[in-house]
């Protein structure tokens, strides 16, 4: 029987999000039922709602939930009922990047997550009034009470961890941090750049704080932004609109090329995650 639950909806491009009823399908063999406790709001879920990125609407975005299992699918071994969870994005686990351990260059990744708004087969997880939404957005779309998520989608995490801190690891942290960790990997002495101190941007900084680099730069035009990167790590704040960005930057770092290298300085873009994918050790800044 189809699971009757509260999500936003967004009806159409730029539409605002309303609160209306919507019935969720039973899990299938490898999806889980999760009463969701909190969810992150990120850009990407913004640039959707304003119609500015392709997925079928009317339809149930969200995709930084966190919660607790209440139903699993007949094939589910991660996780029980019960248990508490991140939600995060999904992948088709068969391709070669699956396979090597790279779920997030996924070859069918878009699909799966961003455009598609349906499992791999077709089938939707969300109607109203007997008509499909788009849903499945991340494997998950959790603006919603309950959400119907992907078992690819979810990380059993400590029951003690309160689920409210943790949802935004579902993709802004994870973005900023892979993007210090697994791509720029800083060492001893180098200088990191992170532009924009947004949920992704934060997160870039509180990586760089616990690798080598020795100086962690955080540019921003908000003032508040600026005085939490400090409290985050970063070792120098930028406000473009009091002083010359350039100019600091070559004072600090001692080049006038602020950009991504081998060498020292290594420079991290970060902002709203784009929906484009890089192969796997691609150099790319989101």
């Amino acid at each position: 029987m189809p699971i009757t639950t509260r999500a936003a909806v967004v009806e159409s491009g730029g539409a605002p999000f309303t609160l209306a009823a919507v019935d969720l399908a039973e899990p299938g063999p490898h999806e889980a039922l999760v009463r969701v406790v909190a969810t992150g709001l990120c850009h990407t879920d913004l640039g959707v709602a304003s119609g500015g990125l392709p997925f079928p609407l009317p339809g149930v975005l969200g995709h930084e939930g966190a919660g607790v299992v209440e139903e699993v699918g007949a094939a589910v071994t991660g996780v029980a009922p019960g248990d508490h969870v991140v939600l995060s994005f999904t992948s088709c686990g068969d391709c070669r990047n699956c396979r090597g351990g790279h779920p997030a260059y996924c070859a069918t990744w878009l699909p799966l997550n961003l455009i598609g708004g349906r499992r791999a087969d077709g089938s939707s997880t969300l109607s109203r009034d007997g008509e499909p939404l788009g849903g499945h957005f991340f494997g998950q779309s959790s603006f919603a009470e309950r959400a119907l998520v992907d078992e690819r989608s979810l990380v059993k995490v400590d029951p003690d961890v309160p689920l409210a801190s943790i949802a935004p690891l579902g993709c802004g942290v994870q973005t900023g941090v892979g993007a210090v960790w697994n791509v720029l990997k800083p060492r001893l002495g180098d200088a990191i750049v992170v532009l924009g101190a947004g949920a992704v941007g934060l997160s870039a900084v509180m990586a760089a704080a616990l690798t080598p680099a020795t100086t962690i730069i955080a540019v921003d035009l908000i003032a508040e932004r600026l005085e939490l990167a400090r409290e985050l790590g970063a070792t120098h704040t930028v406000n473009p609109t009091e002083e010359s960005l350039p100019e600091v930057l070559r004072h600090l770092t001692g080049t006038g090329e602020p950009t991504a290298s081998s060498r020292r300085p290594a420079t991290s873009t970060s902002s709203a995650r784009a929906p484009t994918r890089s192969p796997p050790g691609a150099h790319s800044s989101s």
